[in-house]
């Protein structure tokens, strides 16, 4: 492949390889936004959970290895601060993944341009 390669002018040479490091820069964008959206349903979960609980009900909060006794309140302000760092960076991954799937596109055409075999003129 890499002798194929070799073959190719300098500058399709180069396109081939941003298309390549696009493509593995996006896998990396919907690898990270599929782990906030699984973070995101857990918080949601959680306080799902928690809203059905009683005012007074006795809670707990994992840190690292223990658990604490925390109040619900201060519980609940942390998940939902949680929640919308979680949408917020939810958002940025969406815009970056709507950019870089453009931008691949965008490559894979000047590629396909660029590979393209130069048609005889008409008779």
């Amino acid at each position: 492949m890499s002798d194929e390669l070799s073959k190719l002018p300098p500058q399709v040479q180069e396109r081939l390889l941003r298309l390549q490091q696009l493509q593995q820069t996006l896998q990396s964008v919907l690898a990270q936004k599929q782990q906030i959206d699984m973070e995101k349903n857990e918080v949601e979960q959680t306080v799902a959970e928690l809203q059905k609980t009683s005012d007074d009900a006795v809670v707990y909060k994992a840190a690292g290895s223990l658990l604490i006794k925390a109040e619900k309140a201060k519980i609940s302000e942390e998940l939902n601060e949680r929640k919308e760092m979680l949408d917020t960076r939810s958002t940025v991954l969406t815009r970056q993944e709507e950019r870089l799937r453009s931008q691949v596109k965008e490559a894979q055409t000047k590629l396909q341009e660029d590979l393209r075999p130069v048609s005889p003129p008409p008779k």
